[in-house]
């Protein structure tokens, strides 16, 4: 299975990072246009049909800040060294105009749908390419990956974590994730985005206050870890792990902070009230940047600065490095945020991802009723309380695969529908 996974990884970055560097040419290096990016922030208003922009911002930022923006980034740091982080940031700001160009294409083909609207790769896939067998695919893998691995995956860490450092019942815990998460989805999209939009901001400002606390007491050592990173990225034999671990791994396991290039973040855009597709695609862009340069890079100073001994470790999943690092700096207290930082980090994933599956079971199913959403959220339930029980280490493998696949199947959509992206991004620059 892990051949099969490095295989399709493979191809997946491929495509992921020659569709960045194409429409970072073709849209005029986009990614780097702050005015537009900024300006995007300017509230819109929300209409019965759809969330407002800056809503859609936090949704997919629920997604993309999960626990990999924690345990990624230090499994990356322990296997390739500090100068994975030259070739993580460097591979984001390849990316990123996927982003911009798949929100676009949301919103572009979005679809209503009784009182909402709603959007994704799947609708513009059959719409655009004129392949619905295609979409349909799209969406079983989404609904596999995100209903089925992704909310389970999110359950076990929480409970895993709250277990070891405070010894509390996993199935304790997975009972109480998944009435709040019942609580919440079952409301519908307009709670879901209400959940995350106050969620976000408060995890987000919390973890940026303590990596620029963090920073500003190791403020002497600043400036040679920087160094020490551009350094270590063009070392031989850190160069030839960096690339591995920056684009393989980073993106891989850093799937939950970019998410650029998948698709994934365009379902959040799809159901924007915003009549401009480019608005949308900016404020996707800025959500990747705060994902990867902000919480991303904030982990990497954090476990740099600590001057831990990784080579202790063996064959960890990078939380327990982090865990280490914030002690060294903060202390006992370090393990309280890092317990708020993972339940907040993963819960928003839990409901934002359910919100991904619902949306792409709503493509295949246009006419699902009321019923069957109250059923599909009984199942959830489940499938959390047994996430929180349950080994992980095979449903991941599983899991990344078929995000490898998400990816290739939304690069090839992109790629074909770049008239329709290059015509609306000329149209909103005259």
């Amino acid at each position: 299975m892990s051949y099969i996974n490095t295989f399709m990884w493979s191809i997946a970055t491929l495509f992921l990072i020659s569709s960045g560097l194409y429409y970072t040419y073709k849209l005029h290096f986009v990614q780097f246009n702050f005015k537009k990016i900024l300006h995007s922030l300017k509230k819109d208003k929300e209409n019965d049909e759809g969330i407002s922009p800056f809503k859609t911002l936090t949704l997919s930022l629920a997604a993309r800040i999960g626990v990999g923006s924690l345990a990624g980034i230090a499994l990356g740091i322990y296997k390739g060294g500090i100068g994975v982080i030259f070739w993580l940031l460097l591979s984001s700001l390849i990316t990123l105009p996927n982003s911009f160009v798949e929100s676009t294409l949301s919103v572009i083909f979005q679809h209503k749908r009784k009182k909402e609207v709603i959007g994704g790769p799947s609708f513009y896939i059959e719409k655009g390419l004129n392949n619905k067998k295609l979409a349909v695919i799209y969406s079983i893998i989404i609904c596999l990956c995100y209903l089925g691995g992704f909310l389970a995956i999110q359950s076990n860490t929480i409970t895993t974590s709250l277990y070891t450092y405070i010894n509390i019942p996993k199935i304790v815990t997975g009972i109480i994730i998944s009435i709040i998460s019942y609580i919440i989805i079952s409301k519908g999209i307009k709670r879901i985005a209400n959940a995350t939009s106050i969620l976000v901001p408060i995890m987000g400002i919390i973890y940026l206050i303590v990596c620029l606390y963090i920073v500003i007491i190791n403020i002497d050592m600043i400036p040679s870890i920087i160094i020490n990173i551009f350094k270590e990225a063009f070392n031989f034999n850190t160069m030839k792990w960096g690339i591995i671990s920056s684009i393989i791994i980073g993106i891989q396991r850093g799937i939950f902070s970019t998410e650029a290039g998948t698709g994934t973040g365009a379902i959040a855009s799809g159901s924007s009230s915003s009549i401009s597709p480019t608005k949308q695609g900016y404020i996707a862009m800025l959500g990747v940047y705060f994902t990867s340069f902000i919480v991303c890079f904030g982990t990497a100073l954090i476990i740099i600065s600590s001057n831990i001994n990784l080579n202790k470790f063996t064959d960890p999943n990078g939380i327990e490095i982090t865990l280490e690092a914030l002690n060294n700096h903060l202390g006992n207290f370090g393990t309280i945020i890092l317990i708020f930082c993972i339940f907040s980090f993963a819960f928003s994933t839990i409901i934002s991802g359910y919100y991904y599956g619902e949306s792409s079971i709503k493509y295949i199913k246009d006419d699902i009723n009321n019923f069957n959403i109250k059923l599909l959220n009984i199942i959830i339930m489940v499938i959390l309380i047994y996430g929180a029980i349950m080994t992980p280490s095979k449903l991941w493998n599983i899991v990344d695969i078929g995000v490898a696949i998400l990816a290739i199947i939304n690069c090839y959509a992109m790629i074909k529908l770049r008239n329709k992206v290059i015509k609306e991004y000329q149209n909103d620059r005259k």
